[in-house]
């Protein structure tokens, strides 16, 4: 079985990557890397895969999600952290509700980087709308984030509900896909 190891202290996201990539044996190590203040998903993946790299030569992966409100032309996008810090689930729900608009789109952006240095992106998007919150989940913005074409959020989903159709399983696809070639 192929091991990869994956840069992360977030006990639910190592959970997600292990039942998404279950024919890979996924490591963890949980290395506080510094996360730039930068609008580009790709750019925040980039500078802590090349932080990782420095602090411990081998091959990892990173990953970041965002989550983009229409209304608020974008954010909080890769912000979505500081957002949920400062607004809440509530307090985001209530600033998006200020507009007629409540289209939104969630994205898993992984970075991999491999023993010589190589960095390759894989991303995953579902589409959906922001709610007020609904369901249990001391996971991210999961109570306020309902898929396009479902009834419930991400919080309300079972385990393999969510994993079926996340943003995260759609780019940890993409990259079992790129191992296995």
């Amino acid at each position: 079985m192929q091991k990869i190891t994956f840069i992360t202290g977030n006990e639910g996201k190592l959970r997600e990557a292990r039942a998404i990539l279950s024919e890979l044996d996924v490591v963890s190590k949980d290395i506080d890397l510094p996360e730039i203040q930068e609008i580009d998903a790709k750019k925040v993946i980039e500078a802590k895969l090349q932080e990782a790299y420095a602090l411990h030569k081998g091959s990892y992966i990173v990953e970041d999600t965002s989550l983009y409100a229409n209304a608020l032309k974008g954010l909080p996008g890769p912000l979505i952290k500081w957002f949920l810090q400062t607004l809440g689930n509530d307090g985001l729900a209530e600033l998006v509700y200020k507009y007629e608009n409540h289209s939104a789109y969630a994205s898993s952006m992984i970075g991999y980087i491999t023993e010589q240095g190589d960095t390759h992106f894989f991303e995953g998007r579902v589409d959906g709308k922001i709610v007020t919150p609904q369901g249990a989940s001391d996971f991210g913005w999961d109570p306020i984030f309902v898929p396009e074409g479902k009834e419930k959020t991400f919080a309300q989903m079972s385990a393999d509900e969510k994993n079926a159709i996340s943003h995260r399983k759609l780019a940890f696809t993409k990259l079992a896909d790129f191992l296995d070639e």
